[in-house]
């Protein structure tokens, strides 16, 4: 019974062992602790194969990037007669810095000349309204999604995966829905209105006017004027007048004195909403299809963390303009 047993997790961590592509030992089925020596043969092989395939930036001479795989270094070592793994070739990449990393979107598309003041701005207004008892949400977009058995991405527990169709074309899908967030940085809440046609300044204001009548006064009870954070573009663009007029109805008709202050151009990160409070939305939908209205909406409600974050989602039931 013993030998079936041993030979049972030999089997298993030779079939990890091929999957992953790293050396492990049979009897205990850990990862090899062999090491390139400094200095060694096969080390002074593996720096002549990777100097003439190692590209760099030219702004920054310890940047550099190479195309070569350790299974590639692995065959023409072998051919070099100094031969090693590729888990070994792999470790010794990661020590040189050569680790596997993807794209980094830090660039920003442009520069805007008030930026530092904007900031300085902001943050002297948010402690303005702090200090006055009188609330600030963090309000924005999130991207569309469509709705149907169409892919998304991530991966989920399950006992067995869940199918959707081959290709990912629009006309397949149900609708799609709108999620527009507000987040009150303060008492760390969240809310999402989800609309189910287009990302309009009406439906922002609408999105607005709903929350507040049903969540912000209960919260704010007495409150005398609010604080909304934006950035600059979509439907509560700076420059939209639209915009503006459809935010002085809001204004009229709850009866408050709102306050509008926009991120500088190309800043849409910073604003609060898209750091404390999207990223765990996103999380709790990855790699769920939104088969029906009522699957995204419970989804979304889930978002919540251990600081204390929580998420309520009202779900529009039709196309209609005004939120009911």
């Amino acid at each position: 019974m013993l030998d079936e047993n041993r030979q049972s997790w030999n089997d298993r961590t030779r079939s990890a062992s091929r999957r992953s592509g790293r050396r492990t030992n049979p009897t205990t089925g850990r990862r090899s602790k062999k090491k390139i020596v400094p200095g060694s043969g096969v080390e002074g092989n593996l720096k002549s194969l990777t100097k003439t395939r190692i590209a760099g930036d030219p702004d920054n001479e310890k940047i550099v990037f190479t195309d070569l795989t350790p299974t590639r270094l692995e065959q023409e070592l072998t051919a070099m007669e100094t031969p090693a793994s590729d888990d070994i070739i792999r470790q010794w990449m990661d020590d040189q810095g050569l680790r596997l990393r993807k794209i980094r979107k830090v660039i920003p598309g442009g520069q805007s000349p008030d930026r530092d003041a904007q900031f300085q701005n902001i943050a002297q207004l948010i402690q303005q309204y702090e200090s006055a008892g009188n609330p600030y949400f963090s309000i924005d977009t999130k991207a569309k999604e469509f709705l149907g058995r169409l892919f998304r991405k991530g991966r989920v527990r399950c006992s067995k995966a869940f199918e959707a169709f081959d290709h990912d074309f629009p006309s397949w899908a149900d609708g799609v829905v709108i999620p527009h967030g507000i987040f009150d940085p303060v008492r760390n809440r969240g809310h999402i209105n989800i609309g189910l046609s287009r990302d309009t300044t009406q439906f922002a204001c609408d999105s607005l006017r709903w929350y507040w009548n049903r969540i912000g006064r209960q919260s704010y009870p007495c409150a005398d004027s609010m604080l909304l954070l934006f950035d600059c573009g979509g439907s509560n663009s700076a420059n939209k007048y639209i915009f503006k007029h459809d935010l002085q109805a809001v204004a009229n008709s709850i009866g408050m004195t709102i306050r509008v202050a926009h991120y500088p151009s190309y800043c849409s990160k910073y604003n609060p909403i898209e750091r404390r409070f999207f990223p765990h939305v996103g999380r709790a939908c990855t790699g769920m299809l939104f088969d029906t209205l009522q699957t995204a909406v419970d989804l979304m409600r889930k978002a919540s963390t251990s600081t204390g974050l929580k998420t309520t989602v009202h779900g529009r039931r039709s196309r209609s303009s005004e939120l009911p």
